[in-house]
């Protein structure tokens, strides 16, 4: 996926049940990288927030991410780097083997890493199709490999499948670029151009 011109896209947060709709993301899209900032207030109810910039080629494959967070004192960052057939390395190229099968990256909490598996895999209406996952959880910046599904529902509506045996999944609906709109109990997008897509 390629962006021809900027974009910018915005989600508020309602994953923290004692903190709905406290948080917002606000991304900023061109060619084919993304730029990304996002305030929230984590599960203990202290504030966090996380940056990262991320890259991808032709095929939506991610090449690189770099995240930083910040969470009261706590400062991190982390550096990955992808070769498009499932190998990672960090920031300084040492190999991930951890990783290894994986080709999309998941950030939690950011609903823009779903459109990774979206883009690349061009799913038929009916079809569902695994993936292999380098997960992130921010502000921790931890990363470990996780197995996933997409079934394509309709045009612009797919669902997603956690397979880490916690049995999660929802209906994510999509606009015309495969950005999330609606990520149910999880993330919304707000902004002139969210109303427009759902209005279609």
């Amino acid at each position: 996926m390629r962006f021809h011109s900027p974009r910018s896209v915005c989600w508020k947060a309602a994953w923290n049940p004692r903190h709905p709709d406290t948080g917002i993301e606000h991304v900023g899209l061109v060619g084919r990288t993304a730029d990304s900032a996002l305030l929230a207030i984590d599960e203990d109810g202290e504030p966090f927030r996380l940056a990262y910039r991320l890259s991808w080629d032709a095929q939506g494959r991610l090449r690189r991410a770099d995240l930083r967070s910040c969470k009261g004192l706590a400062r991190r960052r982390l550096a990955l780097r992808g070769d498009a057939a499932g190998h990672w390395t960090d920031g300084s190229g040492t190999p991930l083997p951890a990783l290894d099968g994986c080709v999309d990256i998941d950030i939690w909490p950011t609903p823009l890493t779903n459109s990774f598996p979206l883009w690349r895999a061009g799913l038929r209406v009916g079809e569902r199709r695994g993936f292999r996952m380098a997960w992130v959880r921010a502000p921790e910046l931890v990363v470990q490999a996780k197995a996933q599904a997409y079934t394509r529902c309709a045009d612009r509506l797919y669902r997603f499948e956690s397979l880490d045996g916690s049995g999660f999944e929802c209906l994510l609906r999509v606009d015309e670029a495969g950005l999330v709109l609606d990520y149910p109990g999880l993330f919304e997008r707000i902004g002139p151009a969210a109303a427009t897509a759902k209005a279609q």
